[in-house]
């Protein structure tokens, strides 16, 4: 059954109108907002006055009437399988404004393996109005056993905005996956456990022979650089005072950043500034070129944004993954370390930011380069050590 508005009346430019919505797009997250149109139904005068005059209701009632007499249009049907493969798809790998794609490759590979898993089975042969939100419910419901949290999460935020994209495309009058349940009983998954910075030092320390090791934990544990991140860096990145994070190397392609937020600068501090040096004289002081290069050559293809197509005629930057498995984890195994991970740096710098800064979290988001301080503090900050708990109830008894 289609919407009955009423409008609102706001006055502007010495005139009264009537607002009201004409369908749905897109943001830029995604999710659909509304289309807002304005009408003018009258100059200010005697009779006029103001916008709660009878007058003027009256002449907002009587255009309201129109616009809700015109049904709202509703495309084809379309099995979800032909929308998703026909539309939705294209729609992600299309190239927009600056020459990149609408949905990062990363992002686009991610719904693709949740489509090929969970989804296309799941919807089969239903066409897109067939399906209902108790369908959705119970698909959830049935994959608590097996799947944790996480995962539930992502194959109903991809399965929501398929719909949504339909809703936007006249296919539908309404999102059925907004009225779906998710599992109360979802089983939350793991941490990515963290390093302290004592456990940082120590990996430094038995790295002494591998100098760009030794940069790379550093600049995960001490900075909170993601790998991808780290992989992309160029000597061009690298000030006195500072490194700019301005690309990222992910699965062999080099892309934007993962948010808009994480391309900035973030300051160099002595535990970095070292081994960085030392690289550098390794390096044989060059000015340009990876940070961390590997042997081969990039191929333009593989480069996705055309302001880097420039880059594809060095080496590339190294694989991350394959040195740290390769290198890495058995010397700290020798040593009697153990190794969690590159991407356990990143909230183990924030942890110990917040907790060495007296609970700063606003220092802890700047460094993350978080949009929401919440990102920092529920996802990435970990509990308190003792060592600190410890500090704090000394300082409360004084």
């Amino acid at each position: 059954m289609a919407r009955i508005q009423l409008g609102t009346i706001y006055e502007a430019s010495g005139s009264f109108y009537v607002r009201y919505v004409t369908g749905t797009t897109l943001s830029k997250s995604g999710k659909p907002r509304p289309v807002q149109r304005s009408h003018r139904l009258c100059a200010k005068d005697d009779r006029y006055y103001s916008s709660k005059a009878k007058a003027v209701k009256l002449l907002a009632q009587e255009f309201m009437l129109s616009i809700n007499r015109q049904e709202p249009s509703v495309g084809e049907d379309m099995t979800i399988a032909g929308f998703w493969e026909q539309r939705y798809l294209p729609y992600c790998e299309e190239v927009i404004v600056g020459g990149r794609p609408r949905k990062k490759p990363s992002t686009v590979r991610g719904y693709r393996q949740i489509w090929a898993q969970h989804l296309k089975a799941h919807f089969g042969t239903l066409t897109l109005r067939q399906y209902q939100a108790r369908q959705g419910t119970a698909f959830l419901q049935g994959l608590t056993a097996t799947q944790r949290e996480t995962t539930l999460r992502h194959i109903s935020a991809l399965a929501s905005t398929i719909f949504s994209y339909a809703v936007v495309q006249q296919h539908l009058r309404s999102n059925p996956w907004a009225d779906v349940v998710f599992p109360a009983d979802a089983v939350a998954g793991p941490r990515v456990p963290h390093y302290s910075w004592a456990e940082a030092e120590d990996m430094i320390a038995a790295l002494v022979d591998r100098v760009d090791c030794q940069l790379i934990v550093a600049l995960a544990c001490f900075l909170g650089m993601r790998a991808s991140e780290i992989a992309a860096l160029r000597w061009e990145d690298v000030d006195q005072e500072w490194l700019h994070i301005r690309r990222a190397y992910v699965n062999g392609r080099l892309d934007v950043p993962k948010t808009q937020e994480s391309a900035a600068s973030i300051p160099l501090v002595d535990r970095v500034r070292v081994p960085l040096e030392l690289w550098r004289q390794r390096s044989l002081n060059p000015s340009e070129g990876w940070l961390f290069p590997s042997g081969g050559a990039l191929p333009e293809k593989r480069i996705i944004a055309p302001e880097m197509r420039h880059l594809a005629n060095g080496p590339s930057p190294v694989d991350l993954h394959n040195l740290m498995t390769r290198v890495v984890a058995p010397r700290l195994k020798a040593a009697g370390l153990k190794w969690r991970g590159l991407r356990s740096g990143r909230p183990g710098a924030i942890t110990e930011v917040i907790e060495r800064s007296g609970g700063n979290a606003a220092l802890a988001q700047g460094l993350a380069r978080h949009k929401l301080m919440s990102t920092t503090t529920d996802v990435y900050k970990r509990s308190i050590s003792h060592a600190a708990l410890l500090n704090g109830m000394r300082l409360l008894e004084k």
